[in-house]
This record gives C-alpha cells, sequence and structure tokens, in this order.
C-alpha cells in the first residue's frame, strides 16, 4: 500500500525517478565493459537521490562478488528489493531501505518498487551483453586458433619431412669424420658439437612431428603408473642439477587407461621439464595422479614465478615460449595440447598457491 502523498508531491517523485530511470540507462550505455565499477557507483548513488527520503535511505547493490552502496544502512530496517538476473540466472541483487524505527513497508512508493525493478532489468541487460560481446570474442579466437593450427599442421608435416634425411646424413657423415680425426681432440670436440647440434634439431623436428599428427598412434590399454614413474625417473639427474624435491603422489598402483605410451611419455616430460626450468633452487614439483570411475586425472604443479595473465590466451600456441632465445623452442606445451587432445582429453592451468602454476590433465576412460 503507497503512502498518502499530495498531487504536486507525486509529480515531483515522479520526475525524480524518471530521470534517474534516463540516468541509469545513459551509464549503462556508455559503460566500460571491462570496468563496470563506475557504473554500479553511479546508479546506486542516482537511485538514491531518485527515492522520497534521499538523506535517510540506504542503497546496496550486490553483483557477483562486489557490493557496492549509498548512505548507512541500519541493523534494523524495511526494505525493498530487486533481484538481477542475466539469462534467467540470478547473479545479484540491488535494494533501498530505511530505518525501522521511523518507517516502515508503506513508506515506498508503488513507483519506487517499479523503478527499481527497471534499474534490475536494465542490469542484468547489461550483463548479458557482456556475456555475449566476450562469448563472441572467444568463439572468433578459437575459429582464428583452428585455421592457424590446421595451416601450420600441413606446413610443418612438410618441413618435418623435408629436414629428416639431411639431419641424418649430417649425424652420419660426423660419426665418419671422428674415425678419421680420433688423434685430434680439438676436431672431436667440434665434431661431438655438430652432433649435439643434429641431434637437437631431430628432436625438434620429432615435436614438429608430433604436433602436425604425422606420427601415428599406438593405442594400448596400458597400467600408466609404471610409464609415468619410469619418465620421472629419467628425469632425476635434473631434479638434482637444480636441488628440486619432486613429490609423486598416485593414488593407485594400477591405472589401466587406453594410451600411446611414447606419446604419454612425452607429455610427461614436456609438462615436468617446463616445471623444472621454471622452479626455484630447492623448490618442490609435485606429480599427481588421481583415478576415478570415468576418467584419469593429471596435475603437476611447481613453485615458479606463474604464467603471467597476458600470456594466458597463447600458452599452447607453436613457437610461443618465455625462455630466453636458444632455450625454447616453443613447441612444447603445444605438443601437449595436440597429444591430449587425440586421446580425447582436456588440459588447462591455473595458478598454484602461493605461487607457481598447475597443469591438469584429464583423460576420459571410455
Amino acid at each position: 500500500m503507497s503512502p498518502l502523498i499530495s498531487a504536486e508531491d507525486k509529480l515531483r517523485e515522479r520526475i525524480k525517478e524518471l530521470t534517474c530511470l534516463y540516468n541509469v540507462s545513459s551509464y549503462i550505455a556508455n559503460s566500460d565493459l571491462d570496468n563496470l565499477e563506475p557504473t554500479w557507483q553511479a546508479i546506486v548513488y542516482s537511485l538514491q537521490e531518485a527515492i522520497r527520503y534521499p538523506e535517510e535511505a540506504s542503497v546496496e547493490l550486490r553483483i557477483e562478488d562486489k557490493l557496492i552502496s549509498a548512505g548507512d544502512y541500519p541493523d534494523d530496517k524495511v526494505i525493498i528489493l530487486s533481484a538481477i538476473k542475466a539469462f534467467n540466472k540470478p547473479i545479484g541483487s540491488i535494494q533501498v531501505g530505511y530505518s525501522k524505527l521511523k518507517y516502515n513497508e508503506n513508506s515506498f512508493l508503488n513507483e519506487e518498487i517499479q523503478l527499481l525493478n527497471n534499474i534490475a532489468l536494465e542490469i542484468g541487460n547489461l550483463f548479458e551483453r557482456k556475456q555475449i560481446i566476450e562469448s563472441e570474442a572467444l568463439a572468433k579466437r578459437q575459429i582464428e586458433r583452428a585455421d592457424r593450427l590446421g595451416i601450420l599442421g600441413e606446413i610443418t608435416a612438410g618441413i618435418a619431412h623435408e629436414l629428416n634425411t639431411p639431419l641424418a646424413n649430417i649425424l652420419g657423415y660426423t660419426e665418419l669424420l671422428k674415425d678419421q680425426f680420433k688423434d685430434n681432440p680439438s676436431v672431436l670436440n667440434d665434431l661431438d658439437k655438430i652432433i649435439h647440434s643434429a641431434i637437437f634439431s631431430r628432436e625438434v623436428v620429432k615435436k614438429l612431428m608430433f604436433f602436425s599428427c604425422d606420427m601415428p598412434q599406438q593405442m594400448e590399454l596400458r597400467n600408466m603408473v609404471p610409464i609415468i614413474k619410469d619418465a620421472i625417473g629419467l628425469l632425476n639427474p635434473n631434479f638434482k642439477k637444480k636441488e628440486l624435491h619432486c613429490h609423486l603422489d598416485i593414488s593407485k598402483d594400477k591405472i589401466m587407461l587406453r594410451v600411446d605410451a611414447i606419446q604419454l611419455t612425452q607429455v610427461i616430460f614436456n609438462l615436468v621439464i617446463n616445471a623444472i626450468y621454471f622452479s626455484p633452487k630447492q623448490g618442490k614439483i609435485t606429480v599427481m595422479v588421481k583415478d576415478t570411475e570415468s576418467q584419469v586425472i593429471l596435475k603437476i604443479s611447481d613453485e615458479g614465478p606463474g604464467i603471467q595473465k597476458k600470456d594466458f590466451d597463447h600458452v599452447f600456441n607453436p613457437f610461443f615460449t618465455t625462455k630466453p632465445v636458444g632455450e625454447g623452442s616453443g613447441l612444447g606445451l603445444s605438443v601437449v595440447h595436440g597429444i591430449v587432445k587425440s586421446h580425447k582429453g582436456s588440459i588447462k592451468f591455473e595458478p598454484n598457491q602461493p605461487k607457481g602454476t598447475i597443469f591438469t590433465i584429464t583423460l576420459p576412460k571410455n
């Protein structure tokens, strides 16, 4: 029930309400979708001014994890409230309140309740618009990435095949030269450098072939536990060199999954070597394997500096690396991503606490 009010006062209040609604629409139309805090504050203060007793009214806007308020909210209060929804899902609320010592439910005008509902609707529409724009941008990035990866896959397959033959020749002829110069330490040292560089290049080619899916998979039902333990065992010298502790947490002795053992080893190698590279001395790397009814979850966490937000969209891109020139090909994580996808799995990363990164791989059993 609306309180008794003169025609003059009613007109004055109506003008305030319409002005508020116009202002709210203007704030929303000109809002920065990347920073909505100023918009929320402007809406709250505009609504407070539109209420019949603005000096004694308090306004609260709760949106997702934020709370924006104007005025002093008494503990014992009477309120009107409107839920905020986006795509029919609650995302917050907006309310106006007075102290119960002086006011009651009938102190609010019917037009004020309608105003509150209209503002809640406007805020919900803004959120829907923001989510649509973000979804469109994400879809566009995914399409562009898929297109780049498709083209790059064709190119890398050709490059890998073209490089394999000359690299094999370099290694073969260098070994022959070593036999001819076995009494010349200086020449032998140079030849060893050639061999080392050729082997490194061959590994890059192998990664290119993994990336382009040009290496046939051999999917077999295997116990993942020994595969993972063997891969970690081969990296023991790397752990010792950097004085790192590796904690292996595996829920069972036998975790059966249909996998390509060589590719699974490649995944472990790339992720753990990355973790070793970015970990501080005497840090800890944790490899956790969890077996559930429908899937196997593999988590590798480190205590390094973590991944910067600006790099989030590029982590799995081929040839993207944050390592200095000459220390990384930028193929490791893209190869991991490709292998996981070929196993119908998923891979994601998140910050470790208090610092570092956690890579989580989920592989389905079916």
